[in-house]
């Protein structure tokens, strides 16, 4: 029997079995290696010690931080008050509210999770008590979630930067625009959608005095993280432990709502989620070792030339594919495994890896929202208790709109660009 033929086995009978992506990775990576390499499977602890040697992985577990510390706390409940009194003059003001609010957390925090968590157990019974649809109360908060991972910073975009070497800077970059006609695009959404929905009464100068008087300090946290990067003052890694200092020292002194207790607990759930994380790009960087070893992506850039003549073509299928994957494989998978193999390909129609960076996050953005494996949908269906279905069905129109900014950004790549 072909080795092909028995990898695919293989990893289809431990899917049956429901091992975990792990195990999957590192199975699929051993035979690789037994079949097609030399035989040695002690490459992978070298490839992932070339993985986890780099300086970059530190800001991830420090971004986490930040946002667990900002929802124990009550900087996230602040920022969110900051963007309701903006908006609650407007008919339909609260649904803007809730992506903005998504789009600022998301500034911070660089995950998408942690933003839905964040910002909807807030704003979802506030919607609902103002009459705003479940269908669109549900939609609107699982599908701002995502907003945490294009919005710099970007755990993502971090993920892919390591995975091909690409500026992390240039990334946090790129991603701005693209980012903020997102939010954009959704908010104009709300507002009409909503349109109907009344107008509660409400004291507006009182209301976004007193927002910005109590939330201070918290707006100011995404205003110096930004500034920080953009400015070139601190690197991606120094920007998050500036603002981990931050969030810790207005949480804990300020706000006096953060303990030690609470400080000792968040940084435990946050090495549990990295025990899950980093075995996962190692092995995957060992995936991308071994088939660059093996000459995999240029073999398939010269067959994508030789069978794909047009540039808008290849951006088509690119995004065809990125959209298949991102609805059975999660993002830090997909950017890992993928990330290496496409961009020689991509590099040969002239696309530029930061431009192509972009379009993976975004294409792999929408697949936190579709199913089989939409991380989006699960969180939101546990955390809202509402049925995975209801909640899959409520995401469809801002599938919509994602797609169309999808091949805005595409096409344009100037947009990503603009600032690099």
């Amino acid at each position: 029997m072909p080795a092909s033929v028995i990898l695919l086995l293989i990893v289809v009978g431990l899917l049956i079995l429901r091992q975990n992506i792990v195990i999957i990775l590192a199975v699929a990576v051993a035979y690789m290696h037994m079949a097609w390499g030399d035989g040695d499977i002690l490459y992978l602890v070298e490839d992932a010690w070339i993985a986890i040697d780099k300086e970059a992985l530190l800001s991830i577990p420090m971004f986490i931080l930040v946002g667990a510390v900002m929802t124990r706390g009550s900087i996230a409940e602040r920022l969110i008050d900051i963007m309701v009194a903006l908006t609650q003059r407007l008919r339909g003001g609260l649904g803007a509210a809730s992506i903005l609010s998504c789009a600022v957390f998301a500034a911070i925090s660089g995950s998408s999770p942690v933003t839905l968590l964040a910002v909807g157990a807030v704003l979802y019974p506030a919607l609902l008590s103002q009459n705003y649809s479940k269908s669109y109360s549900l939609g609107a908060l699982t599908s701002g979630g995502t907003l945490g991972i294009i919005i710099p910073p970007s755990i993502p975009l971090i993920i892919y930067g390591i995975a091909t070497e690409t500026s992390i800077v240039d990334l946090f970059l790129a991603g701005l625009l693209p980012g903020l006609l997102l939010t954009g695009v959704m908010v104009v959404y709300s507002l009409y959608v909503n349109r109907n929905v009344a107008i509660p009464a409400a004291d507006e100068r009182r209301s976004l005095r007193k927002a910005l008087m109590n939330g201070g300090p918290a707006l100011f946290m995404p205003i110096m993280l930004l500034g920080g990067i953009y400015s070139g003052y601190f690197t991606p890694t120094e920007s998050a432990a500036v603002a981990l200092f931050y969030a810790i020292l207005v949480e804990a002194f300020l706000h006096r709502e953060l303990g030690l207790k609470d400080l000792y607990t968040i940084v435990q759930e946050t090495v549990a989620l990295l025990g899950s994380l980093l075995p996962i790009i190692a092995i995957a960087v060992s995936v991308n070792i071994f088939l660059a070893t093996e000459g995999v992506p240029q073999m398939l850039s010269t067959w994508l030339q030789g069978n794909i003549g047009s540039l808008i073509l290849f951006i088509l299928c690119l995004n065809l594919l990125l959209l298949l994957v991102g609805t059975v494989m999660d993002t830090i998978s997909a950017l890992l495994i993928l990330g290496p193999l496409v961009l020689p390909v991509a590099q040969s129609f002239g696309i530029d890896p930061v431009h192509l960076g972009i379009i993976m996050v975004l294409n792999l953005e929408i697949g936190l929202l579709t199913p089989p494996m939409g991380l989006n949908l699960l969180v939101a269906s546990t955390a809202f208790n509402e049925r995975f279905l209801l909640v899959a069905k409520s995401v469809l129109p801002f599938i919509l709109l994602m797609v169309f900014v999808l091949m805005i950004v595409s096409f344009v790549p100037a947009l990503s660009l603009m600032f690099v």
